[in-house]
Formats: C-alpha cells, sequence, structure tokens
C-alpha cells in the first residue's frame, strides 16, 4: 500500500479508503489503515510515561533503579509494565547480566533512537508553551467554579 500525504497534510492512499466515504478530510482519514497505524502508535505512546522514558533512555543506558529514581511519581510496577511495552514494540532493550545479583539494563534500540528527534521536538513545545497552558488551564478552572457558585445561587 503506497501512503502519500496530500497537500493539506493529511495522509491518504488509494487503495484503502471506504467505498461512498464522505468528502470530509476528517471522516476519510479516521477509516483508513494509516488511521489505524497512527492510532495505535499514539495508545503506545500517549500514556502519561512512556515519553518520559523514551527521553531519559536518549541520554543512555539505565539501571532498572535508576530509572525510578530518575522518574519522579511513577511506581515500580508502572515503571515495569511501561519498559516492558516498550521493549515488546521494539523501541527499547533490556539486557540482563549474568551477575549475583542480576544486573539489568536498558537502552533504546536503533528503533527507538528514531524517536528522539520527535520527543525532543515536543518537550521543547511543553517547555515553550507551559506557562500559557497553564493560564488557559488556570482561566478555564476559574470559569467552571464562578458557573458552578452561579448555580448555587440560582438554587437558594
Amino acid at each position: 500500500m503506497e501512503t502519500q500525504v496530500n497537500p493539506s497534510g493529511w495522509f491518504a492512499t488509494t487503495d484503502c479508503q471506504p467505498a461512498g466515504a464522505p468528502p470530509d478530510r476528517l471522516a476519510q482519514f479516521g477509516q483508513t489503515a494509516e488511521c489505524r497505524i497512527i492510532r495505535d502508535t499514539f495508545a503506545l505512546l500517549g500514556d502519561k510515561w512512556s515519553l518520559l522514558i523514551v527521553r531519559i533512555l536518549a541520554e543512555g543506558t539505565f539501571r532498572f533503579s535508576e530509572l525510578h529514581r530518575i522518574v519522579v511519581g511513577i511506581s515500580q510496577r508502572m515503571l515495569t509494565l511501561t519498559l516492558r511495552n516498550l521493549e515488546r514494540d521494539g523501541l527499547v532493550r533490556r539486557t540482563i547480566y549474568p551477575e549475583v545479583p542480576p544486573r539489568v539494563e536498558y537502552a533504546l534500540t536503533p528503533l527507538g533512537r528514531t524517536l528522539i528527534e520527535p520527543v525532543s521536538a515536543l518537550s521543547a513545545w511543553a517547555l515553550a508553551h507551559s506557562a500559557e497552558i497553564e493560564h488557559h488551564r488556570a482561566s478555564s478552572i476559574a470559569a467552571i467554579r464562578n458557573e458552578a457558585s452561579g448555580d448555587e445561587a440560582d438554587h437558594s
């Protein structure tokens, strides 16, 4: 299947558009093979911890205990699950050394290293826009509280 990007920037294929699909690009995009691939990839990387772990492993090889210390707030169980999922999908390599006690190290695979640039760009974007996001978040919370207090006054 040949994938092309149409002029509007949306992925399109010549052989997987559903028959009779509406011309709306979102409706078409949502039903293509590309959309399923993108959705699955976003599901893999879109959890709370995966991108952060990829960003950390971009700096080198780490032992489990080091990762657990660096990733503040993650439980051992969640770190284990996240690393297993990244390993399962070929993004992280787990190396066990036959020592007593066994030493286990984690590193990005060549496939995982291809994520460094986009993850770094997303990290830079987050840092550049964090104040603006926090401002909008605080405004939204204040509006919800004001609306709720107005509702309470209406019912008094």
